[in-house]
């Protein structure tokens, strides 16, 4: 394939899982851009073959020829987590906009845009603004794009959400679930919607956004039970009122100015978000790998060990 392919954020989950999948496809002209540097050397580790770039985008030069020569951008970059407003801003909004002006003297490149459900979530934090500010940035860009917008991701290769419970999991006699747990996910597999990215890349639908929503709904406890019998953690479920639990993240926080997990990140879970379900693997011709299968391949990637950790 010809193609000139770049994927910011490209040693995250979305990234690691959609290179593989590209280059067994033929596409052999991909640009990786991603500022994490552990996850960065991973990647070069597993892809020597293809041009890895360690960039900030909101803050370094020096990609943008890279970048402005693509005929296809994968925006996959994401501020998730953390306690720094401004963080999210760089992340989601500045560097997103800064790519696009660099794909502008190219009013034909194609973007591929993963954006969240979080965007159609009744929760409000920096990460819903900014990630709905990024939406905006691509319908005001002139470019032909697509918007992905998945419900919470895991796969090989994840660093954060269920596979950061995982590793916690394994490592700590107690684990804490907060209130009784009942908060009602749809958890998406990461080589299922990657496999939906190839599609978009293929079929080029324009100006179109989707609702890319797990097709199976589990609530958080029961999800965080079948990843305990899968890795084979000894931690007892504790459960702890929601309040006193918030009051503990905040605590926490106040010691770690990088936290993995934060307060707002707690009201999002508890928020009762159902998220519409279409069916996209008819619509994007994909195979929907079934919960318990893709939490397996999860958990017994032998790569995995390359890229995890807390």
């Amino acid at each position: 394939m010809t193609a000139r392919i770049a994927i910011t954020g490209a040693a995250g989950l979305v990234g690691q899982n959609l290179i593989p999948r590209l280059k067994a496809r033929g596409y052999a002209n991909i640009v990786a851009l991603d500022k994490h540097p552990a996850s960065t050397r991973a990647l070069r580790s597993l892809h020597p073959d293809i041009r890895i770039l360690e960039v900030d985008l909101a803050r370094t030069d020096g990609w943008q020829d890279a970048v402005g020569a693509s005929d296809i951008v994968v925006i996959s970059h994401a501020q998730i987590g953390g306690i720094d407003p401004q963080a999210y801003i760089d992340n989601n909004v500045v560097a997103t906009q800064r790519v696009i002006d660099a794909l502008k003297p190219r009013n034909n490149a194609y973007l591929v845009g993963i954006s969240s459900s979080a965007v159609e979530s009744a929760a409000s934090d920096w990460y819903v603004e900014t990630k709905t500010q990024r939406e905006r940035i691509y319908a005001n860009s002139g470019l032909p794009y697509a918007i992905l917008r998945p419900t919470l991701m895991f796969g090989p290769f994840d660093r954060k959400h269920v596979a950061w419970l995982a590793r916690f999991m394994r490592k700590t006699p107690v684990f804490p679930i907060p209130g009784r747990g009942e908060y009602l996910r749809q958890p998406l597999y990461a080589g299922d919607f990657c496999e939906i990215v190839i599609s978009c890349i293929e079929r080029r639908p324009n100006r179109a956004v989707y609702n890319i929503s797990g097709l199976e709904q589990i609530t958080f406890i029961e999800l965080m039970r079948l990843v305990k019998v899968i890795t084979g953690a000894k931690a007892a479920f504790v459960n702890i009122p929601y309040g006193l639990f918030h009051v503990l993240l905040s605590l926490y926080t106040a010691f770690d100015p990088d936290p993995p997990f934060t307060t707002k990140q707690l009201e999002a879970l508890a928020t009762p978000d159902v998220f519409e379900v279409i069916d996209w693997p008819t619509m994007f011709g994909v195979t929907s790998t079934p919960l318990l299968a893709a939490l397996e391949a999860t958990f017994h990637d032998p790569t995995n060990s390359q890229i995890m950790e807390i």
